[in-house]
């Protein structure tokens, strides 16, 4: 009895002390989350001080006559532009109505031909591969690497990666580069899985293959959620597809800052997976994407409430097509089986089963994405707050101990970080188009150079065009801290793990309670009456010409055109007017960060005193500290079998050696040494015979012995060249491709004098 009763009191005792622990951090949080929303408002109200300080200027200036002129002139261009904005909103709705009508076909902007019908597969899914046709004037190499773009299907129709002319499709096309396109259609065929679609997607990239027999494997570019498919693919399949580039694709779902990313919590604070269950059975087996919609505008209120339409409102003459353009797509919204939302709420969102290697392609096997060879390209942004740098990167820290085994298993993963950009800007922004995406497609010609390791890609302006380039890329050398270092801890992430146990709990509850007479009462016209009514449908629909009392805005909208009076620059009321819409997008956002600070503590508050009961396993993530000692990578049979051939070779094996030589004491590659280094391993002789796959072997196994056993790997290489003249040879190579003295960093001089040491020269 007292030997119980001790017991009982220790573990009290002790969970006292944690959940103490979690008191203090929830006034951390609360004290973080209090010093955000004083930052905003000191921004806003800046914004808000200054506009008011213009205004005060005009004031002093205006006289009872000059007032009242700017009056009249106002409320004329005030009433004309309401009449053009609500004019705007009606066609809106007759665009979205037109677009439902004709299937929501893509939005892409340029002429495709549909090539394999996923609805023909002997699995059928609502997905196909489609070939943009070239603008005219745009020539095609069809032996170069062929682009594969799979768009997202997040709740929106197809076809945002080409929605501009200056779009993803268009770098790849202007540098000619066959582009095919992965659409889907609105409806998902019934019982279709996201395996199913995984293999789908991998029959595409065999018919693309077909298509370009002479060509190096294709570029595959995933958009957000058609990010970790594209590695899903790339794992299952490592075979079949070339350089992966992820565009703000979440991949580690529990990660984020406290008090930044709010969207995280939302899987908890609903009880799991069981919500979206629920709403794929008041579907009658579908579930309706304009939820997954809803959630992405409820995240930013300011913009989705106010700003978005201001901003048309206060230049509606030359803002209307714009609006319309991303309208279109935003307003497509799409469905997903009910076996394939659950599927992805339980394996991603709550279960975070893909970036800790969990995730099943069967019962016996699993995705790992260690097993993906071809380079991976991730480009995040500090600005989206749908999918943060944490969420794309931090599964490399999951996958990996350190980078020596990234390095060990030959892959090269490279990211790109961007400061502002927001989550679609990563893949819709004609800038970014035009700057980060261009130089990733040129960048990706000689990715596969690289040493393997893993790097952060460096975009710097050039105040003049050096060699026709207006940019100077670098790729420099990155280690697994660096990437947890973005991160403001990951202890956070231990709630998630009891969010994922109590999900699993709730969703059998609503199985067996609810789920029988849901479905009872749910019937096709109720799915269909429940998806009309959801109120993003419904405000496009009530503002169009199905609604009668819109039937005079036309011809009005029409004669205010002809008779446009806008108002002249510097009019008072005018500045009074953004005055006013910034104090109303102050007070949202206000309410925004109030909101998602109660939101984000009444998560850590629930789930953290769960947490004190769930005594499972915890290893959801790498510890932070953890390193892959020497001897246990030595031992590593794969590596053993590499330093065998330490003294095995002749000039090509040591040329290469000596490039990562060089390399290594750089601690980073200039992309201009890059494309040196392309030049001389795929034209000239004697590496102009070498298959991809030889070439590559060759780079990661001299890479590797580089990086285990660097004195060994100099000392050896007169082993590997005995003739005087072929040294000679090499070293020149080596010349060239460091480029010129004045380019070369002191630490590179005095490696290559080392290697000429070396070779006895």
């Amino acid at each position: 009895m007292y030997q119980f009763g001790s017991s009982a009191f220790e573990q009290l005792d002790k969970m006292s002390k944690r959940m103490s622990k979690g008191v203090d951090f929830a006034h951390t949080l609360a004290s973080l989350s209090a010093r955000q929303s004083c930052d905003i408002r000191e921004k806003v109200s800046a914004g808000l001080l200054d506009q008011a300080g213009q205004a005060a200027e005009v004031t002093t200036s205006l006289n009872p006559g000059r007032l009242m002129r700017d009056w009249v002139d106002y409320v004329i261009d005030s009433a004309q532009r309401s009449v053009l904005f609500l004019d705007l909103l009606r066609r809106r709705g007759n665009q979205y109505l037109d677009h439902v009508e004709a299937g929501c076909p893509p939005v892409l902007v340029f002429d495709y031909t549909v090539l394999v019908d996923g609805r023909t597969l002997k699995r059928p899914v609502n997905y196909a591969l489609v070939q943009i046709t070239p603008p005219q004037g745009v020539r095609i190499d069809m032996q170069a690497r062929p682009y594969v773009i799979i768009d997202p299907r997040a709740g929106h129709g197809a076809g945002i990666g080409g929605f501009k002319a200056d779009s993803q499709v268009g770098v790849a096309l202007n540098g000619g580069h066959a582009v095919y396109f992965v659409i889907f259609y609105p409806d998902p065929e019934p019982g279709q899985t996201i395996l199913d679609v995984c293999a789908a997607e991998g029959d595409f990239m065999q018919e693309v293959r077909r298509r370009h027999p002479e060509a190096r494997k294709p570029v595959v570019i995933g958009n957000c959620q058609g990010g970790w498919a594209t590695m899903m693919l790339a794992a299952h399949a490592p075979e079949v597809t070339g350089p992966i580039v992820m565009n703000g694709a979440p991949l580690s779902y529990w990660a984020g800052e406290n008090g930044k990313n709010p969207m995280r919590y939302i899987g908890g604070l609903l009880g799991g997976s069981w919500p979206a269950l629920m709403m794929a059975d008041l579907g009658n087996g579908r579930f309706d994407g304009a939820n997954l919609v809803a959630n992405f505008e409820n995240l930013n209120p300011a913009n989705s409430l106010w700003s978005k339409y201001y901003n048309v409102y206060k230049e509606v003459d030359t803002q209307a097509p714009r609006f319309l353009e991303f309208e279109k797509w935003w307003g497509g919204f799409s469905f997903m089986n009910e076996e394939e939302i659950a599927w992805i709420v339980d394996n991603l969102f709550v279960g975070n089963k893909f970036s800790q290697g969990r995730l099943q392609t069967s019962r016996h096997d699993h995705f790992d994405m260690r097993a993906i060879k071809s380079p991976i390209l991730v480009f995040a942004s500090a600005g989206d707050n749908i999918t943060p740098p944490q969420q794309a990167l931090n599964w490399i820290a999951d996958n990996y101990t350190d980078v020596r085994e990234i390095k060990a298993r030959g892959q090269v993963i490279v990211y790109l970080l961007h400061e502002d950009i927001g989550h679609l800007g990563i893949f819709v922004s004609g800038a970014i188009a035009r700057k980060e995406h261009k130089e990733i497609v040129h960048s990706l010609r000689f990715m596969e150079r690289l040493r393997p390791g893993l790097y952060e890609m460096k975009i710097e302006d050039l105040t003049e065009p050096v060699d026709g380039m207006m940019y100077k890329v670098d790729f420099e050398e990155r280690t697994i801290r660096d990437i947890l270092d973005m991160d403001d801890g990951r202890a956070d992430e231990r709630a998630f793990e009891v969010v994922s146990r109590i999900s699993d709990i709730t969703s059998d509850l609503y199985k067996t309670v609810m789920r029988p007479w849901v479905r009872a009462f749910t019937t096709e016209q109720s799915a269909e009456l429940c998806h009309n009514a959801h109120s993003l449908r419904m405000k496009r629909v009530m503002i169009s010409d199905k609604n009668p009392l819109m039937a005079p805005v036309g011809p009005l909208a029409a004669q205010v055109k002809s008779r446009r009076r806008p108002a002249k620059p510097g009019n008072f009321f005018t500045m009074m007017q953004e005055l006013s819409s910034a104090a109303i997008e102050y007070n949202l956002n206000f309410y925004r960060d109030l909101r998602d600070t109660g939101l984000e503590l009444g998560f850590h508050m629930t789930y953290g005193l769960l947490d004190q009961f769930y005594e499972a396993d915890k290893t959801g993530h790498q510890q932070d500290d953890a390193d892959l000692k020497d001897e246990d990578l030595i031992r590593l049979p794969e590596v053993q079998a590499v330093l065998a051939k330490m003294r095995q070779g002749g000039f090509k094996e040591a040329v290469v050696r000596m490039m990562v030589l060089m390399a290594q004491s750089r601690g980073g590659v200039r992309r201009s040494r890059l494309e040196r280094a392309n030049e001389v391993v795929t034209r000239r002789a004697p590496f102009a015979v070498l298959s991809e796959e030889e070439r590559n072997t060759l780079i990661h196994e001299q890479s590797l012995m580089v990086e285990v056993s660097p004195d060994d790997a100099m000392a050896t290489l007169a082993d590997l060249i005995a003739d005087m003249k072929e040294r000679r040879q090499a070293i020149d190579i080596i010349k060239y491709v460091a480029g010129p003295d004045d380019e070369m960093a002191e630490a590179s001089k005095d490696r290559l004098a080392q290697l000429i040491r070396a070779l006895g020269l």
